[in-house]
């Protein structure tokens, strides 16, 4: 691996660059496959400093937020697209000026911003998310199609009477999922907005494509691009954010303390609740580096993390030799929904941010401090 994880400050995220370039080179063989576009979905991984190696295989970003857009337009200076639930008012000015393509939620959305969009100097392309109402997520805070979602036109609400200046289409149906998936999702997509995607410059298939898992079937994503393009002659984008830095990452965590109630329980300086959200609220359970199940090996821990919060608790994982105070812990793909979701809570420092390349080895790339801490308060 080439990493000496005892070299790096205790806790922080560090992404291995090598990784990261195998994961672009997968993206980038789909992109000359089928003549897509692939794009960076910034709340998935927003680690800016890898942007330029970034813009180098993908066409640019989609962002959710004013600060997303202008993040992605000055960092990698590609393609910027927008899309959000709805646009606050007094931002959307701004939001213009670092903007390529704006996806509304609604026509009232559309109805409401169009005309400042049709007066702008810039070109904006502008489309719909549209809501097929299908999914195959099994989570509900993760499904955007499931009753009564606010995300996204059905079709039964869809106004083709409304649709000029719109050019394109999007939808985001999916969550860490296969491309068979996908083929049957198509399917009900062209069913149902089929007579419309044929009007349209392009169509955006979302994000959720997890096309650099080692058992993704690229044959199949490859087949669904070509559906829509060939069928109907349109530009097809991809917004995948986890994809981009699957199993790219690691974070370094230090055990502070180990206590007994019932069992050994480790404290670590990495907690679930501030620096690895998605694990309660998934919930997963991240694995370790020499690390095995509860009762695989001789000696089982739980550990938690360093807050008070009573269910900051990571998982159980059990080694081969005993643990003791200040050993360090490497808990595995830890790039995405990691630095793009951590929060300070109870004053808890965020871990900091390195990189490991071939040509330079480990840079410690940001380190955070109390003034980081109270400048998000007042």
């Amino acid at each position: 691996m080439g990493i000496d994880f005892k070299a790096l400050p205790s806790p922080c995220y560090i992404v291995d660059e090598r990784l990261l370039k195998k994961n672009l080179e997968v993206l980038d063989y789909v992109q000359k496959e089928t003549g897509c576009k692939i794009l960076l979905a910034q709340k998935g991984f927003s680690m800016h400093a890898v942007y330029p190696l970034v813009g180098e295989y993908l066409h640019g970003v989609t962002s959710s937020s004013l600060f997303e857009a202008k993040l992605g337009y000055e960092k990698m200076g590609k393609e910027v697209h927008v899309y959000a639930p709805a646009y606050i008012d007094g931002e959307f000015d701004e939001l213009m000026k670092c903007s390529d393509h704006i996806v509304f939620n609604s026509f009232s959305q559309w109805n409401k911003f169009k005309d400042r969009i049709k007066s702008n100097p810039k070109k904006i392309g502008c489309g719909l998310r549209v809501n097929p109402e299908y999914s195959e997520i099994t989570t509900p805070i993760y499904d955007p199609c499931y009753a009564n979602s606010r995300l996204g036109i059905t079709l039964a609400n869809f106004k083709p009477e409304e649709l000029e200046g719109i050019e394109g289409l999007h939808f985001h149906t999916m969550c860490e999922q296969n491309s068979d998936v996908l083929e049957r999702t198509i399917k009900v997509v062209d069913e149902k907005f089929g007579r419309y995607i044929k009007n349209m410059k392009w169509l955006n298939m979302g994000g959720g494509h997890h096309i650099t898992r080692p058992d993704y079937d690229i044959e199949a994503l490859i087949r669904s691009i070509m559906y829509f393009k060939d069928k109907y002659g349109i530009e097809i984008y991809l917004e995948p954010g986890e994809a981009v830095a699957l199993n790219t990452g690691y974070l370094v965590s230090e055990v502070l303390d180990i206590v007994d109630n019932g069992m050994q329980i480790g404290i670590l300086d990495a907690s679930a609740a501030c620096h690895m959200p998605d694990v309660l609220e998934m919930p997963y359970r991240p694995n370790i580096i020499g690390a095995g199940m509860p009762g695989e090996y001789d000696y089982t821990y739980r550990f938690g993390g360093n807050t008070c919060l009573a269910g900051d608790i990571i998982g159980d994982y059990s080694f081969k030799e005993p643990l003791k105070i200040g050993d360090r812990l490497v808990f595995c793909d830890m790039a995405h929904y990691t630095m793009v979701k951590n929060n300070m809570f109870n004053g808890v420092n965020l871990p900091s941010i390195a990189l490991y390349s071939e040509e330079e080895g480990i840079k410690v790339i940001k380190q955070f401090a109390f003034e980081d801490y109270m400048n998000r308060l007042s």
